[in-house]
């Protein structure tokens, strides 16, 4: 099968196309034939290896995983002797975790991996990057911010994949949200639900005269001493990209003041905990509250090209590769 191999860590040229093994299911594993697999912000941060504190899990020197890719979306080509809640044929989408190897034509999935029927009201291509925003913004909104009707929320970053998922999320719950993006992403996230919408360009949000009780910043683009006096009394702000600086500010913020600087590294948690998400963002979809921009699809072969855009940080929702699109 086609796959698309990590050389090493640094900019897209790291990443190569070849010929390798098409895996075999194991007693409990499904083998899905990938219609659609994720690009995304940190998949694009992983392959440079920064920050450095990454490598303790993805490899010292160069990736332990030779096949990149965790979002997938895709028909269950065939089915290992102890599976029982799938099926040969059943459309299907999840995120391969622990082992990757998703920016291929085919990958090997526990059964009680983090892997579910796909709903119909949504394409492969939708599909494929739902878990990465989806189930981090839900952890991020519901584990960290405690999210209840009523709260005032500012998600930097509202275009992207986490931001458009936060804003629905948010809103489901009964979240006041504000979102941040640049001119051309306003009216996408009006479209999501976003209350109020803040262009960066023109204003800075950290000096308005608002105040919020969750600063959810998905790109990591302002520091928690730059947003914390729009925070509110007990307010927290939390990013999913991790750098001293945060680090610094969760160490202290957790010893003193009522303000907190808080990171949350979703893929590590406990695998229960990411099914619960995820069922939690089934329920969503199916009683119509969500939907997943695709900005752009990329065939295998353009894997150089999808991540090289995925860098320029201007993507509207989200990236997919297509591993079967004929070029």
């Amino acid at each position: 099968m086609k796959a698309v191999i990590t050389t090493g860590y640094g900019s897209p040229e790291v990443f190569k196309l070849d010929q390798v093994a098409k895996p075999s299911p194991k007693a409990n594993e499904v083998l899905v034939r990938i219609h659609a697999s994720s690009v995304t912000k940190a998949d694009s941060m992983m392959r440079t290896g920064k920050p450095y504190i990454g490598r303790l899990f993805l490899g010292l020197t160069k990736p332990k995983n030779p096949i990149w890719g965790s979002g997938f979306a895709g028909v269950i080509e065939a089915v290992g002797s102890e599976v029982k809640s799938f099926k040969k044929g059943d459309n299907v989408f999840g995120e391969n975790i622990n082992s990757f190897g998703t920016y291929a034509q085919y990958v090997a999935i526990p059964e009680d991996g983090v892997i579910s029927h796909l709903p119909k009201s949504l394409s492969f291509e939708e599909a494929a990057g739902i878990c990465d925003g989806g189930i981090t913004s839900l952890n991020f909104l519901q584990n960290i911010g405690h999210i209840h009707s009523g709260q005032k929320i500012l998600i930097n970053g509202g275009s992207g994949s986490l931001g458009t998922a936060a804003i629905q999320i948010a809103k489901y719950y009964g979240a006041h949200v504000t979102a941040v993006c640049s001119t051309a992403n306003i009216e996408l996230v009006r479209s999501l639900g976003a209350d109020e919408v803040i262009d960066y360009t023109k204003t800075d949000f950290t000096q308005n005269k608002n105040s919020y009780d969750l600063i959810y910043d998905t790109v990591g683009s302002r520091s928690f001493e730059e947003c914390k006096h729009a925070l509110t009394e007990n307010g927290c702000y939390a990013s999913p990209v991790l750098g001293m600086p945060l680090i610094g500010q969760m160490m202290v913020t957790s010893l003193f003041g009522n303000k907190k600087a808080k990171f949350s590294a979703t893929g590590t948690l406990p695998r229960e905990e990411i099914k619960r998400l995820l069922q939690i963002l089934l329920d969503i979809i199916k009683a119509g509250h969500f939907v997943a921009p695709v900005d752009r699809s990329y065939n295998l072969e353009q894997v150089v090209e999808a991540h090289s855009y995925v860098d320029k940080g201007r993507k509207k929702g989200n990236v997919v590769l297509k591993p079967f699109a004929i070029t």
